[in-house]
């Protein structure tokens, strides 16, 4: 991923609320096509100017040609508080982050999150590297909308299942492990929707903690389709199941591997 500092210059008088909702609105814009990461976006005032530092998942992340239409018509509407369209300035590569997935069509892939990731939940099945959104056609109604908000809801369930503080836990737990759960039900139709528009056997991540044994654990079947999935050898040391019928995947649980 790259850090890239984002300038907006006044032309003409404004007002602080004024560039303050032009320049949110476009963040939000450019984090529902995947071309920014992340949900804070601190805007810095200067003399007759504003400073946005955003991370994109690529240097080219934020080329016109990677736009969608809502984008597009966000960085219009900047003229409505008096600003120019933003000059770009790449600060260099966020050593903190993945590097993307390099361009091309994948053999399969995978929506898989966890709370610790900002990238794209959409990976690349053979590197699990992160595939930018943007790349695609819009999942729905324009833009990823709907897949970055599935992704903030299971990384908020899964951030609450780790810590384990509190009664919520079993609640989280459940949405992004039982298959009838709302959340996966939804996850697993936007997998649909992505195959669909991409082409691509795109599979769904069902994340798997508790169980009573080892060998139960081993012995598990598909959640779907009851057929065996189990893989000789796991997949990025992550997925030990994986169902090409139901498009599924999964891990051993997690309390009985060392």
């Amino acid at each position: 991923m790259f850090v890239i500092e984002l300038q907006f210059e006044c032309f003409d008088n404004t007002t602080v609320t004024a560039v303050d909702k032009a320049i949110n609105g476009l963040m939000d814009a450019l984090r529902y096509n995947g071309q920014i990461l992340g949900r804070e976006f601190p805007i810095v005032m200067g003399e007759g100017e504003f400073f946005v530092r955003v991370v994109c998942p690529e240097k080219e992340s934020l080329h016109p040609k990677n736009h969608s239409d809502f984008v597009n018509v966000c960085v219009e509407r900047l003229s409505e508080a008096s600003l120019l369209k933003p000059k770009m300035r790449l600060l260099g590569r966020d050593i903190n982050s993945e590097q993307a997935a390099e361009p091309g069509t994948p053999n399969w892939q995978v929506l898989y999150t966890t709370y610790v990731h900002t990238c794209s939940p959409l990976r690349d099945g053979d590197n699990l590297l992160p595939i930018p959104l943007y790349r695609n056609s819009p999942t729905f109604n324009g833009d990823h909308k709907a897949v970055i908000k599935w992704q903030t809801e299971w990384q908020a369930c899964d951030e609450l299942q780790m810590a384990g503080g509190c009664k919520a836990e079993h609640a989280a737990l459940s949405e992004i492990c039982d298959v009838n759960s709302v959340l996966f039900k939804r996850g697993w139709n936007l997998r649909g929707r992505i195959e669909h528009i991409t082409g691509v056997p795109t599979y769904y991540y069902q994340y798997r903690v508790g169980g009573g044994s080892l060998s139960e654990e081993q012995a598990r079947r598909c959640p779907k389709c009851g057929g065996d999935w189990r893989l000789d050898e796991p997949i990025h040391d992550v997925f030990h199941f994986k169902c090409d019928d139901c498009r599924l995947v999964s891990n051993i649980s997690w309390d009985h591997l060392k």
